[in-house]
This record gives C-alpha cells, sequence and structure tokens, in this order.
C-alpha cells in the first residue's frame, strides 16, 4: 500500500476542515483533506443558507462549501476522496488509513462532523435537505408563515420548536408520550399560541414532491386512523446528532455527551491531534462556528510544528 506523508492531515471536508486547510495551507504547511463523500455532511446536504458572513442572497450548502473547499485547494492544499477506517496516533507521526493508501502526518486534525444518525422514518431520508431539517436555527427563517412540524420530546426539540414559533404560522409538536408537568421549557413552550401539540403520537410517514416537503401522516395513540398535516418543513430531533467518530475508537478523550474533548486551542487528549467542528457536538450547529474551530486549529498547528512559544497578533493596537 502506497504511503504519502504531510504536515497537515484533515480528516473531513466540512466548512471545518476546509478553514483548517485554508489557513495551514497558506502557512505553507503541506497539508492534504481526506473526504468521504463531498455530497454529504451538514452543510452538503442544506438546501439553503442565507446567514452565512460574507456572502449575500441565497446560496446552497454544496456551492458555499465548493467555494471554501476551491478556496483550500488554490492555497496548496491536496483534496483527496478516502474513506478512513482506522487511525493510528500513539507516536510522533499520525498514521491514518485508507483503500487509497497510508497518509502520515505531523499532524492530525479531526473534522468529520456529527451526521451519524440514521433516518428515523419513511420519506425522511428522501427529502433530507428539502423539507427535513435537523437545524431550526439554520432554516426556520425559510418557513415564515408557514405550517411545519417538530418530532421529539427531548430538550433539543423543545428549544428548536422554540425558535420556529418566530417565523411559522403554526407548529406541529409531535411527540410520542405526554410533556413532563414539571418541565419548565415544555410548559412554556406549549403555551404559545402558534404551537399545536400532538401528544401521544406518532409520525408514520413524511410525504412530498419534486419541490420538497407537503405533509406529514400521524396516528393517535389508542385510534386507527391516519392524519394528515399540511406542512412545509419537518424538524425531527429524535436521537440527536452523533459525532461520527467510529473510526477513532478509544484513542481520544470524549466528552459525556459522545464529542470529542478538546482545549481552547482544539487540541485533544493526544498531541499533535486536534478536533474542530461538530464531532465537539458543541451546541451550536452552525458553518460559520465550525470554520472558527478550523481557523484556531490551523493556528495552534502552525505554532505546534514551528516550536512556537506563543501566539503573536496579526496586528498591533498599541
Amino acid at each position: 500500500m502506497d504511503t504519502y506523508e504531510f504536515d497537515v492531515v484533515i480528516i473531513g471536508g466540512g466548512p471545518a476542515g476546509c478553514t483548517c486547510a485554508l489557513y495551514t495551507a497558506r502557512s505553507d504547511l503541506k497539508t492534504v483533506i481526506l473526504d468521504k463523500n463531498a455530497a454529504v455532511g451538514a452543510l452538503a446536504i442544506t438546501h439553503k443558507i442565507a446567514n452565512y458572513p460574507g456572502v449575500s442572497g441565497e446560496v446552497s450548502g454544496p456551492q458555499l462549501l465548493e467555494i471554501m473547499r476551491q478556496q483550500a485547494i488554490d492555497f496548496g492544499t491536496t483534496y483527496q476522496r478516502a474513506q478512513v477506517f482506522s487511525i493510528d496516533i500513539s507516536g510522533p507521526q499520525k498514521k491514518v488509513y485508507t483503500p487509497e493508501g497510508t497518509f502520515i502526518g505531523r499532524s492530525l486534525v479531526l473534522a468529520t462532523g456529527a451526521m451519524g444518525r440514521k433516518p428515523s422514518f419513511s420519506g425522511e431520508a428522501d427529502f433530507l435537505g428539502r423539507g427535513v431539517s435537523y437545524c431550526a436555527t439554520c432554516d426556520g427563517a425559510f418557513y415564515r408563515e408557514s405550517e411545519v412540524a417538530v418530532v421529539g420530546e427531548n430538550p433539543e426539540a423543545i428549544e428548536e420548536a422554540q425558535v420556529l414559533t418566530k417565523f411559522a404560522k403554526t407548529v406541529h409538536w409531535i411527540t410520542n408520550k405526554d410533556p413532563n408537568p414539571e418541565d419548565y421549557h415544555a410548559q412554556a413552550l406549549l403555551k404559545r399560541p402558534n404551537i399545536k401539540h400532538w401528544g401521544r403520537t406518532r409520525l408514520m410517514l413524511i410525504e412530498g414532491d419534486n419541490a420538497g416537503v407537503s405533509g406529514v401522516q400521524i396516528k393517535e395513540k389508542g385510534t386507527t386512523d391516519i392524519q394528515t398535516l399540511p406542512v412545509a418543513g419537518v424538524f425531527v430531533y429524535k436521537s440527536g446528532s452523533k459525532p461520527i467518530t467510529d473510526f477513532v475508537g478509544d484513542q481520544v478523550a470524549f466528552n459525556a455527551d459522545g464529542g470529542v474533548q478538546v482545549t481552547e486551542m482544539m487540541e485533544t487528549s493526544v498531541e499533535g491531534v486536534w478536533a474542530v467542528g461538530d464531532i465537539r457536538n458543541t451546541p451550536f450547529k452552525q458553518a460559520v462556528v465550525a470554520a472558527g474551530d478550523g481557523c484556531v486549529a490551523a493556528m495552534s498547528i502552525d505554532r505546534y510544528l514551528n516550536s512556537r512559544k506563543m501566539v503573536r497578533p496579526d496586528w498591533d493596537h498599541s
């Protein structure tokens, strides 16, 4: 099997990985991005983005990602399609194993994101990015004065439903069981005038056509009737986002929520290994947050590889 050596090996080609590569390559560090598939990932399946700083109007997730990727490549990054099946970070040289060969880096960045959950409902995968979403903060504004459905009763579902009440005409909150009467946030949500709660109800099917989601079929417990709700968007929070870390094993420390544990410089528990973006299971899963992680990690890597003792600012305010 062929072996390839780099200063920086980045696993994951999303906004965190591409931003990190942009900065390390610009710092004259030999950088490679290993990307399983450019068409998958949270940003790649996002239909419209209108709140990314510096990008006016609406742009699709794949378009924004292509701009980021190409910018990193223009500064000298090598972009390689590769499925990573394991890593060895026990020594000073970090080894990444793929069917295309072994990539060895003086530093390694984990940037594989948090799209590890499998679709829970019929139609969910078919309309992902076309009405099905896992982020109300990202997509809520696109459903102004529309009807939407939120599925799930966990804290994330409640918080995201609160966000959607600012935009949607009606938010259909679908839960398998009734909310806890002592749950302050759930009870506050139920008091919102545009919340329609469907307790002890199952989502059966997400319907739609070429234009996207058009409705959902639901079934209340104890009945045989299937009801159809005409919604334009469905926000699913059944199991939450799961960081993609299967290739890592137990080689780095994790937080209780499954995210990779890092310092403020994005350093993991293993020297020479960084983690950026949604793999940290950050509370705000936004492209701009992931990009910020990538920038911080890149500057930390530059200092690490050049044995710098302190971070020097790019400007002087004195």
